[in-house]
């Protein structure tokens, strides 16, 4: 899970055949940061078509999250000018943990280990986006 500019918040790991919109619950219970009240007004949560079901949607709007669960060819119609569709931010941010060699082939036996290292990786990515280095 990323924010608006693709800063992570939340990870969490488990087997290649699981599926995305079970581990639903658990990625948005892992977010990191602490977010706002209620009374500020809704939280938006963007997700793809995987997150239409009934019971995804209630599991998000427990969470007092606002879901838009958009298929891939309404995003494309509903683009604004000059702004990238939001699943693009989400890919970016995928895109950068597989740019980490020791992420790409799970060698760690133990979660924990390979839970660390996303972690560490996600730091990584949040402080390269927070603090560009001048060229």
């Amino acid at each position: 899970m990323v924010d608006q500019k693709g800063l992570p918040l939340a990870i969490v790991i488990s087997g290649a055949n699981t599926h995305d919109v079970k581990l639903l619950e658990s990625t948005l219970d892992a977010v990191v940061i602490e977010r706002p009240s209620i009374e500020e007004g809704p939280q938006h949560l963007c997700a793809d078509a995987g997150y239409e079901g009934k019971s995804a949607l209630q599991r998000i709007t427990d969470r007092y999250y606002t879901p838009h669960v958009r298929s891939r060819g309404e995003e494309k119609t509903e683009r604004q000018e000059g702004k990238k569709p939001r699943r693009w931010v989400v890919e970016v941010t995928a895109s950068w943990l597989n740019r980490f060699r020791k992420l790409l082939v799970r060698f760690e036996k133990k979660a924990d280990n390979y839970l660390a290292l996303l972690h560490f990786a996600c730091a990584l990515i949040t402080w390269r986006k927070i603090i560009p280095v001048h060229a």
